[in-house]
C-alpha cells in the first residue's frame, strides 16, 4: 500500500493513451440511441394505422427523417422492428402493472390502469387492435408472439381468479378459466369500440370505467355492499 495522499491521474500526452470513451464517441451513441427510439415510435404509428403488412420501413425512415440505409442500422429487416416494437410495448406494461401489484392494487384496477395508460396512447391501442386482427394469420410475423401472450394473459388471468374463487369472491357459475377470457374479450372489443369513436372525443367509452364495472359482475367488492 502507498503511504500519501491519492496521487491524481496522469496527464495525457503524445506518448499517454487514454481509455475513456472520446466526447465524439458518447456523442454517437447518444444520437444512436435517439435515432432507435424515433424508429420505434414511427414504427407504433405507421403499424397501427395501416398494419404491419402495409407498412413499408422507407415510410418509416422517411417520418423519422432518414435514410432507408440509415433505418436498416438499426433495424436489419422489417420483423426485427416489428418484434423490437411488440417488446418495447410489453416492457412498459409490465413494468406499470408489477409495480401497481407491487402496490398491493387488486387485480380489477391493475387492469383497469392498463386500459387508462393506453388510453393516453392512441397508437400503442391502434396498433394492438390492428396486428392482433392481422396476426390470426399462420403466416403472419407476430402470430407466434400474439398466441403466446393471449397464452400467458389467459394463464395470469385464471391464476388472479382462481384466488378470488377460493376466497368465495367469485359470482356464482363463474369459473376462472371463463372469467378471464371474458375479460380478454371485453378488452379487446372496447379497444375497437374506442378506436371507431375517435372522432367524438366528448361520447368517447370510458375503457378503465367499464372494465371496472365488468369486474364487478364477476367478482364484487364486498366492501363496496
Amino acid at each position: 500500500m502507498r503511504d500519501g495522499p491519492p496521487r491524481s491521474p496522469p496527464r495525457c500526452h503524445p506518448g499517454h493513451v487514454s481509455t475513456s470513451t472520446p466526447p465524439s464517441a458518447a456523442l454517437a451513441v447518444r444520437r444512436g440511441r435517439s435515432t432507435r427510439e424515433d424508429i420505434l415510435e414511427a414504427a407504433v404509428q405507421l403499424f397501427g394505422q395501416v398494419g404491419y403488412r402495409t407498412a413499408s420501413l422507407r415510410e418509416i425512415a422517411s417520418r423519422v427523417g432518414i435514410s432507408h440505409p440509415g433505418l436498416l442500422h438499426h433495424f436489419p429487416s422489417k420483423a426485427a422492428l416489428l418484434a423490437a416494437v411488440l417488446a418495447r410495448r410489453d416492457e412498459v406494461d409490465l413494468a406499470a402493472s408489477q409495480a401497481d401489484r407491487a402496490a398491493g392494487l387488486p387485480v380489477a384496477e391493475v387492469f383497469a390502469r392498463v386500459v387508462e395508460r393506453n388510453a393516453a396512447r392512441p397508437g400503442i391501442v391502434e396498433l394492438f387492435a390492428t396486428l392482433s386482427a392481422e396476426a390470426t394469420a399462420p403466416d403472419h410475423p407476430a402470430h407466434a408472439y400474439f398466441r403466446e401472450r393471449y397464452t400467458t394473459v389467459l394463464a395470469e388471468l385464471t391464476a388472479d381468479f382462481a384466488e378470488l374463487d377460493a376466497a368465495g369472491r367469485l359470482c356464482p357459475g363463474v369459473t376462472p378459466e371463463s372469467a378471464a377470457r371474458r375479460t380478454v374479450a371485453v378488452m379487446d372489443g372496447l379497444q375497437v369500440q374506442w378506436l371507431l369513436e375517435a372522432d367524438r372525443p366528448g361520447t368517447r367509452v370510458d375503457m378503465a370505467a367499464e372494465i371496472r364495472a365488468f369486474y364487478a359482475t364477476l367478482a364484487p367488492d364486498p366492501e363496496a355492499s
